[in-house]
């Protein structure tokens, strides 16, 4: 048997890492500035991290939510403290298409209703209903296809009030992302976010905040959306929140009540999970790594701004992008291959930035020195 070939692979096979560091199969060095699609927000085999784990795995690593599962709570208890939604409920899955696809039916059982507004560049996943809010339509299935999503241009607010007072009693959600990752990391405005805000009350849909790869933190605030000082209705969870362990969860405002059955998970919460997420909050809680973000971010983001020819730096704490010019389209390959150093993409000329919020500022001096070498050879 062979492996369904779905993923355009990097020839390089990591064998061990630490912190912002991996090393491939014959030792040489990386730094990584993606962490494997912003997973990684407390640094790669944490020790504090590893002995949670351990320390669960001697005890009992699984068993369903038939039980009581007193990490659960402790999990609970710790998220509200940290994330400041102490009030909010929390419901616990895989993965972020998993936390996507939950909120959306959890908003449509509040509701009774079936429409949804999903907006351009969206990304939430690749299950059922989060693939169809998501726009891309090459990752969209014909079974996936709905007449359910409206699809409106991101932060065109006249947009969005219109499409309110056409479909609103119709509508049960708004989800968004409070900065696009896939999209290329662009920034949800504050105005745009408080209409939302706005409307959903006005109309009685559900605010989703998408915070899969915006949240835990990688904006320099724990949930991107609070920027704009709002309070969503549910904010959706996994990437960074297990740091490589699979977890997912959703955080739900108290006006949304739970029945039994209306949601529900095999793996989900599982003692496991609970106790490496418990680790990430536990970390960034003590080491301050949420300020930490900012200031890195704000670094990094500033001596982007610095080299030409660059443009459209844009993003927040530790989750930035930057327009790449066509004459230097192989630049994210050049950073990989030439100078050992993992980032991200977004089609068609973007890099991303996506790294431990643990990431040191020596480590994105490193990164800023090596890549000017990088476009210097463009220049020579």
């Amino acid at each position: 048997m062979k492996l369904f070939d779905v993923y355009p692979i990097n020839n390089i096979n990591i064998t061990h890492a630490k912190g912002s560091k991996v090393w491939d199969e014959h030792n040489n060095e990386y730094l990584d500035l993606y962490g494997g699609h912003a997973v990684i927000s407390i640094g790669h085999t944490h020790p504090h991290w590893v002995h949670r784990i351990e320390e669960q795995l001697k005890k009992i690593a699984f068993y369903s939510n038939s039980i009581k599962i007193p990490i659960q709570e402790e999990l609970a208890h710790k998220l509200g403290e940290v994330s400041g939604k102490k009030d909010y409920q929390l419901f616990l899955c895989n993965s972020g298409a998993e936390a996507n696809e939950n909120a959306l039916k959890l908003a449509s059982f509040h509701t009774g209703r079936k429409k949804i507004i999903a907006f351009s560049k969206s990304f939430h996943g690749r299950t059922s209903l989060a693939v169809a809010a998501t726009d891309n339509p090459s990752i969209v299935a014909p079974v996936n296809q709905t007449d359910n999503v409206i699809f409106l241009p991101f932060n065109n607010t006249e947009a969005l009030e219109e499409a309110f007072k056409k479909h609103g009693n119709e509508l049960a959600a708004v989800i968004v992302e409070g900065i696009q990752g896939v999209g290329g990391i662009n920034v949800a405005e504050k105005n745009f976010l408080l209409s939302i805000r706005k409307n959903c009350d006005q109309y009685g849909a559900v605010y989703i905040a998408d915070s899969v790869q915006c949240g835990y933190g990688r904006s320099g605030i724990f949930f991107s959306h609070d920027h704009a000082g709002v309070e969503a209705d549910i904010y959706t969870m996994a990437k960074g929140m297990g740091n490589g362990f699979p977890i997912g969860g959703i955080i739900i405002s108290p006006s949304l009540k739970a029945k039994h059955g209306m949601l529900g998970t095999t793996f989900g919460g599982n003692h496991l999970a609970c106790a490496a997420a418990l680790a990430v909050l536990e970390v960034i809680e003590k080491e301050n790594l949420i300020q930490h973000a900012s200031k890195v971010g704000e670094f990094l983001s500033a001596s982007l701004r610095s080299i030409s020819p660059l443009s459209g730096v844009r993003g927040m704490g530790l989750m930035i992008g930057f327009d790449v010019p066509e004459q230097l389209n192989n630049l994210k390959k050049d950073l990989l291959f030439k100078y050992r150093i993992f980032t991200g993409e977004a089609k068609p000329n973007v890099i991303r930035l996506l790294p431990s919020l643990a990431l040191s500022m020596e480590d994105a001096a490193y990164f800023i020195q090596h890549l000017k070498l990088a476009i210097e050879q463009y220049q020579d």
